[in-house]
């Protein structure tokens, strides 16, 4: 019940105030798809040879925003939740997973908006679109075990918000979201092979494969011959969904203290 009235709160108060309300959720995102493709299609002529590629972007952009929004809106969830812990003893692990099922109430409306768009492009529905849905499980779970982490060290350590704006920013552009890392693989194959055991980059073009286009290249098409590396963006995930328990678990009686 707490959970469920976190959530509803966390929600609503994200937009109070403002004149468009819950219409940013598709906005920002948009906006950036918008700008990206434009830049990225007319003037670079990048993603030329991506069939769909407008919804190769889209998809790519909103599954990133949804990662951003778990990990920036978990760090700074305990901090921002300081009266509320010294008034009422609960769990505070609460306080994480509600920020990080009102991000996916968001994600959610976005995959319609990609919906829409699959629908103007003639990208077809099928039976594997529903795939995206145990990479989302896992996107959920990478950035859950991140944004458990961050919350716990942003209690004592306030540069871990410079910090984690940095990583993101580096993150961007070293996850294939603005170009195909088809790209990459032409220029240096190895770097390629690199950057798809990100989870998030292996999560974005797998999901991209089974929604957009099979032309997509993942994690399977760049170690076609060792299978066996799709463990690693697995094991990468199941690091920090437990390590950022174990730590949050471990600070949480400290909390209403330190803050």
């Amino acid at each position: 019940m707490l959970l469920k009235q976190l959530v509803i709160t966390d929600f609503k108060l994200r937009y109070k105030g403002s004149a468009l309300g819950y219409v940013w959720s598709l906005l920002r995102p948009l906006a950036l798809f918008a700008i990206l493709y434009v830049v990225f299609v007319y003037f670079l002529k990048i993603g030329s040879t991506i069939p769909h590629y407008a919804v190769y972007l889209l998809l790519g952009v909103v599954m990133w925003s949804y990662f951003v929004e778990v990990t920036t809106n978990g760090l700074s969830a305990i901090v921002g939740k300081g009266d509320l812990m010294r008034k009422l003893a609960f769990p505070r692990y609460v306080v994480v997973l509600a920020g990080s099922l009102s991000a996916l109430i968001n994600l959610g409306i976005n995959l319609v908006v990609v919906a829409i768009f699959m629908v103007i492009n003639g990208v077809p529905f099928e039976w594997r679109t529903l795939l995206i849905i145990p990479f989302i499980v896992e996107l959920f779970v990478f950035a859950l075990g991140i944004a458990f982490l961050l919350s716990a060290l942003y209690v004592r350590f306030r540069d871990i918000n410079y910090i984690w704006e940095v990583v993101l920013q580096a993150g961007f552009y070293a996850t294939p979201i603005l170009y195909p890392i088809d790209l990459v693989l032409k220029v240096t194959p190895w770097i390629a092979q690199l950057m798809i055991l990100n989870p998030v980059a292996q999560i974005i073009q797998d999901a991209r494969y089974f929604v957009v286009t099979p032309n997509a290249l993942t994690l399977g098409s760049l170690y076609s011959q060792h299978q066996y590396f799709y463990v690693i963006p697995l094991l990468i995930t199941l690091i920090f969904i437990v390590l950022g328990a174990m730590y949050f678990r471990k600070r949480s009686p400290s909390f209403a203290e330190e803050i």
